[in-house]
């Protein structure tokens, strides 16, 4: 990779951000502008699907609202990502977790990961 390019995507590089996996339910504070005022909005939810690497990491969310199934992709080193935080770590056994868009209620979770 050409030395530049390497020196730019190490300014954007994101230090606050925890470790996460595949299953884990993370609450991402994304920054929104409406008109002229910003505000800050909280999307807590599982995590689908990461994809990516470096500047161009994303991840894939999903979560359920008044019964109606949500997905957002964010980019992991977005300066709108204000503040990313794990609220339960999942237990995946693949990579991508697109199977829980036909699931509903308790089959939907993912099961907790233990600690040893």
């Amino acid at each position: 990779m050409n030395e530049k390019v390497r020196e730019i995507e190490l300014l954007s590089e994101r230090t606050d951000a925890p470790e996460f996996a595949i299953g884990d339910t993370i609450r991402v504070d994304v920054r929104i502008r409406e008109g002229g005022k910003e505000r800050t909005q909280a999307f807590e939810g599982t995590v689908l699907a990461r994809r990516g690497s470096g500047v161009n990491e994303t991840f894939i969310m999903r979560r359920v609202s008044q019964g109606i199934g949500v997905e957002r992709i964010f980019p992991l080193r977005s300066p709108n990502v204000q503040k990313i935080r794990v609220t339960r770590r999942g237990k995946a056994r693949r990579a991508k977790l697109f199977y829980l868009r036909k699931r509903t209620g308790k089959s939907a979770k993912t099961k907790a990961r233990g600690i040893s």
